[in-house]
């Protein structure tokens, strides 16, 4: 048995497990804080703090682990069309992470840490979020679905080796 292999594989299927499995739970804790406005800052706060923290350097040492699994293994990438489109699909993954989910993350934080402005005496309350933050809620939640696709059709690639 190829020891550094096990222990590689190991490592590779655990971080998955341990970097992506938070990413699903998200899916629940921004509908619970849409419907609870005065805890959108915490939830975002706290999604922000488990990305940084867990997620994004767990994910990029998917790519560490998965670079040395395929040395070890001596597989010839180009030649391997299932596992190029996985690590093109990972690369993508992490650019919108980097890119477009951390600033979005910030900036939902910055626009949530004071409370919103009271309506004209008179008027009745505001019916949702004020719309800058409603457009950043929506682009996290859209660029989140398409990463945690991503992610789906990774460990898909992974697991069938389809071509």
């Amino acid at each position: 048995m190829d020891w550094v292999l096990a222990i590689l594989l190991f490592l590779h299927i655990m971080g998955a497990i341990i970097a992506f499995g938070p990413l699903f739970a998200f899916l629940f804790l921004g509908p619970m804080a849409r419907r609870e406005p005065p805890h959108v800052n915490f939830a975002v706060r706290y999604q922000s703090r488990v990305s940084r923290r867990l997620v994004l350097p767990l994910a990029v040492f998917q790519g560490v682990t998965g670079l040395l699994i395929v040395w070890r293994t001596q597989i010839d990438i180009m030649a391997t069309t299932w596992l190029l489109v996985a690590i093109v699909l990972y690369v993508i993954a992490l650019t919108i992470a980097f890119a477009v989910l951390i600033p979005t993350a910030d900036k939902l934080i910055e626009a949530t840490s004071a409370p919103p402005p009271q309506p004209a005496p008179g008027a009745p309350p505001p019916s949702g979020p004020p719309p800058h933050i409603a457009a950043l809620a929506k682009r996290a939640r859209l660029f989140g679905m398409v990463n945690a696709a991503l992610i789906v059709a990774i460990v898909f690639l992974m697991l069938t080796k389809p071509f």
